[in-house]
């Protein structure tokens, strides 16, 4: 059976792809960050005039929103990388290779 043509195979996916999930990943976190510290702040200090609900918001919209941002540009940033520096990685993986002492083969040798 021939070899699959390389324009058939499976490829991984885009760069846009990756920014989007960097940014879904990075708005879900921080909203929940800003959920958290929003609401320890109206605890604190009150929600003022906004209300709870407009104030939570706000600090969960805002996190969000930054979090996502740079999980974005970051997950951009990380897979703009050559394909030698995954060569180089994945032999880093290896199991390490160790060489016995040159003392210990004199001693061996005699």
């Amino acid at each position: 059976m021939p070899p699959i043509p390389p324009s058939a195979q499976r490829r991984g996916p885009s760069w846009i792809d990756k920014m989007k999930m960097g940014m879904l990943m990075g708005g879900t976190v921080g909203g929940i960050m800003g959920f958290i510290y929003g609401t320890v702040t109206i605890f604190q200090y009150g929600a003022g005039q906004a209300g709870v609900m407009r104030t939570l918001g706000k600090y969960m919209l805002g996190s969000g929103t930054m979090f996502g941002l740079f999980m974005g540009i970051g997950s951009i940033i990380r897979t703009d990388s050559p394909q030698m520096a995954s060569a180089v990685w994945a032999r880093s993986r290896y199991p390490p290779l160790v060489h016995p002492r040159r003392d210990q083969l004199s001693i061996k040798s005699r």
